[in-house]
């Protein structure tokens, strides 16, 4: 119980406390605290925690606990500040000593795990600072959920006040059993980065955000990769993260880095504006002027309605040095924001970076919470190329006229309501089991704002208010739900049954073919139209719609791929768009049989132009070219859908090239995803083909998606010595390629194995790194392989050393062909980390 001596001495002791920061120390330095913690501690990144005890209102005793989570996510990779928390059952709030008139991020960290006896589902509460509304009825427990997250930030920048201190409550919502809780806050002193901006929609007139405050939504680092917050300019503690799962339709155009000895010259822009490593990155559309006239780079970002948000874009130029070289158009929700920006004009040389502010209001209208992000070539002033370049890019959402920022919580995907539905909890600790896995689920949690959003994908599903709430949490990462359906193999006498158990959401996407005419489009199925074999049953060649070539995959009544792969292949390809996976059309399920139509793939699988081919030999270019391809369909189905998608039978017959020899990834039958992921892996039977199959997932029946790493290493191998992955007509040694490869690699004689038709015509930079990167591929444990995006960068590296063994180009010196070649300039730089 607190007496008046008690709140006395709370109050002499902060008081203190304050004149120290104030009078003896200076300007208050940054505040990072583990709440709930006895004695703090430090971190993955050695930051230093301290507890938050002080910090707290006199009634924070009878108030609030402290408690440590039962569980720790494979995610998180260090206990603090995310294993302590302290849970209020009442209105807390915590008194912090700021300098006035200075803007603040304040970041909150939250681990929605199970705490001594609480259900973690009934926390629902708002977070108050200063006087504005950051979170409303939030339930961090759904948003993890719903984003397959294990763990959650949620960062703001506050207006500067006119206070020494800034007070920021706590309270839980009026529900019952309802509590708050939080693991961490950080209070970090920020330059005042807001100024005013143009206004999308009205040429004429300008937002003025310095007395703004904001919520960060997204923070991205385009064409490059994941920026730690340690490694931020300034020391902000910003982390900023790849662009890829929000980039909309299937060109993702082309990832630009400039050389290791490029110079960043601030000069009038603050360093603490964005770190080098985004000024020294960018995505542009591509090396084809006449291509890129008729394209847009697009990206997709849902956002909450009725809300002003700003855009900010990083732009600096690193390949050209004159005006009129590169000029393009921007475009914000289908409006203009900017015509003709050319980086050079603005920065007036090469090496210089900037950055533009937009301002967007977002209506309530279906369908318009999202901001679109489009730029295009610009054909006005007839540039040199016409391209565009983002280097960088964020998105601040602006409180309302009632100082509120609160949005909605997310709506769990159709999938996650299924797994908890056909998985009921029967009892308290059955419940505690089962949240602590769906929490952390495999794409787990990624930190904060959303690498994650890795998993974003084109198609994904609004946000709603879930029914019979006011909730007013922001929910700014899409919902997107891959169905896992949990019907168990059936004999073919089940098969009609098969169609009834998809989705609604899969069946919408798909066409529902009878079985009429799938007799039609393949002359009832004549044998002269099989296309291939595989485990499901034969493909044939089909002509549907008076016309359109299709391919159909019909199952084979003794096949061991059943129901399950029926299923699986629709709930996945159903949702997947990208220009390298295989687009399902549609399905057929009558009669007792089953079939899936497919796009034709005319020039059919890699094998077949790789070994044994009666046709011309794929060029050492054109191998690289595809295998790029297919390391971009992987590195988005592990990356750019709603759950981490693991293929689990990457080889060589599964990668189909179209007339054009784009290469697209196939047969999703034995696809595994979340959110069954708790422990960052899948327990599973083990399924594949032999000669491909992870080592370690054979031995533990543990499927990561390091497990497709290692068969797209045997891929690799195979497309450059042009044999299978099995061969038992040869030597014991040299009957798994896998194995003799890597010896050989190993005993530097790879040369000696390689396709005939390739020795001579690859450069021995490119095949040095694209053996290395293959070896890594097969490394016997997961933790060692690199990721498919790490994969797919290197890849693009071994295709720029071919095209430009020496270097000349990648450093842009004067005399170089550079800005004279399209192409030239494209690969220039592809980014890479090149000791990876």
């Amino acid at each position: 119980m607190y007496t008046s001596n008690h709140i006395f001495l709370s109050v002499l002791c902060f008081s203190i406390l304050f004149l120290v920061h104030h009078v003896v120390g200076g300007t208050p330095e940054s505040l990072v605290l583990s709440c709930g913690s006895k004695d703090g501690g430090k971190d993955a990144d050695d930051r230093l925690w301290e507890p938050d005890t002080k910090y707290l209102s006199a009634d924070a005793g009878k108030n609030s606990i402290t408690s440590t989570a039962s569980y720790q996510d494979p995610s998180i990779q260090s206990p603090v500040p995310y294993m302590d928390a302290r849970i209020f059952t009442s209105e807390v709030s915590y008194t912090f000593p700021v300098k006035s008139n200075t803007r603040y991020w304040v970041r909150f960290h939250f681990y929605p795990s199970v705490y001594t006896d609480l259900n973690i589902d009934d926390s629902y509460f708002s977070v108050i600072a200063g006087g504005v509304t950051l979170l409303k009825n939030f339930s961090a427990s759904i948003t993890a959920q719903a984003l397959t997250q294990a763990y959650l930030i949620r960062e703001f920048s506050l207006a500067p006040i006119d206070s020494p201190v800034l007070n920021v409550t706590f309270k839980p919502s009026d529900r019952q059993n309802a509590f708050a809780f939080i693991n961490g806050i950080e209070l970090i002193p920020m330059p005042n980065m807001f100024d005013s901006a143009l206004m999308v929609g009205f040429s004429d007139q300008s937002f003025d955000a310095k007395t703004a405050d904001a919520q960060t939504l997204f923070r991205l680092n385009v064409g490059g990769q994941y920026i730690a917050p340690v490694k931020d300019s300034g020391d902000l503690g910003r982390a900023w993260y790849d662009d890829v799962p929000y980039i909309f339709g299937g060109s993702t155009g082309v990832n630009l880095q400039a050389s290791d000895n490029f110079q960043i010259q601030y000069k009038d822009l603050p360093e603490y504006s964005a770190p080098v490593n985004v000024y020294k990155t960018a995505r542009a559309i591509g090396p084809d002027s006449d291509v890129n006239k008729k394209t847009n780079q697009t990206w997709l970002f849902p956002v909450d309605a009725n809300f002003t948000y700003i855009v900010r874009l990083h732009f600096c130029e690193f390949q050209l040095s004159k005006i009129n070289q590169r000029v393009f158009n921007v475009y914000i929700n289908n409006q203009t924001a900017e015509g003709e920006v050319d980086i050079i004009a603005m920065t007036g040389e090469k090496g210089v970076p900037t950055y533009k502010d937009y301002a967007v209001f977002v209506n309530e209208r279906q369908g318009d919470e999202e901001i679109r992000l489009e730029m295009s070539p610009s054909d006005t002033t007839k540039p040199e190329y016409f391209d565009m370049q983002l280097n960088g890019l964020e998105i601040f959402k602006v409180s309302d006229g009632s100082k509120n920022l609160a949005g909605p919580n997310p709506v769990p995907s159709d999938m996650l309501l299924k797994y908890e539905h056909d998985n009921p909890k029967k009892d308290f600790n059955d419940y505690k089991k089962s949240n602590v896995g769906v929490i952390g689920g495999a794409a787990g949690g990624a930190a904060a704002f959303g690498l994650v959003c890795a998993i974003c994908v084109v198609v994904y599903q609004r946000k709603k208010r879930i029914l019979g709430t006011e909730s007013h949490t922001s929910s700014w990462l899409p919902v997107y739900g891959n169905s896992h359906t949990s019907a168990s193999k059936s004999a073919i006498s089940g098969k009609s049954n098969a169609s009834t158990h998809l989705s609604s959401l899969a069946q919408g996407l798909c066409r529902h073919f009878s079985w009429t005419e799938m007799k039609q489009a393949t002359k009832n199925f004549d044998e002269s139209n099989v296309i291939g074999v595989g485990g499901f049953g034969k493909v044939y060649k089909g002509i549907i719609d008076g016309g359109v070539k299709v391919a159909i995959k019909r199952s084979n009544p003794q096949s061991e791929q059943g129901v399950n792969e029926f299923q699986t292949e629709i709930e996945m390809l159903s949702k997947l768009r990208h220009k390298h996976l295989v687009s399902l059309i549609g399905f057929c399920e009558e009669d007792n049989e089953m079939c899936l139509v497919y796009d034709y793939m005319a020039l059919g699988t890699l094998r077949e132009h790789v070994y044994n081919c009666k046709k011309s030999h794929l060029s050492w270019k054109q191998r690289l070219e595809i295998c790029i391809g297919a390391a971009r369909g992987l590195h988005y189905l592990h990356t750019g859908a709603k759950y981490t998608i693991i293929h689990r039978d990457v080889k060589t017959t599964n990668i189909l090239l179209d007339e054009n020899w784009v290469a697209k990834v196939s047969d999703f039958g034995l696809s595994k995803t979340g959110p069954n992921m708790e422990n960052g892996h899948v327990s599973t039977v083990v399924k594949g083909s032999f000669g491909y199959l992870d080592p370690e997932y054979f031995k533990r029946q543990q499927l990561t998606e390091k497990s497709d790493v290692y068969s797209f290493g045997v891929v690799l191998f195979e497309v450059l010595c042009a044999r299978p992955a099995l061969n038992p007509s040869l030597p014991k040694e040299q009957v798994s390629l896998a194995d003799w490869a890597l010896h050989c690699q190993r005993k530097g004689t790879l040369e000696d194995i390689i396709d005939t038709h390739l020795k001579g015509k690859i450069t021995p930079e490119c095949l040095k790194k694209f053996a290395d990167t293959a070896e890594k591929c097969l490394s016997d444990h997961g933790f060692d392989r690199p990721s498919m995006g790490d994969v797919l960068w290197n890849l693009e590296f071994c295709l720029q050393l071919q095209d430009d063994p020496d270097g000349s180009s990648r450093h842009g010196g004067e005399g170089s062909s550079t800005t004279n070649n399209t192409m030239a300039m494209h690969y220039n730089n592809l980014g890479l980390d090149t000791n990876a």
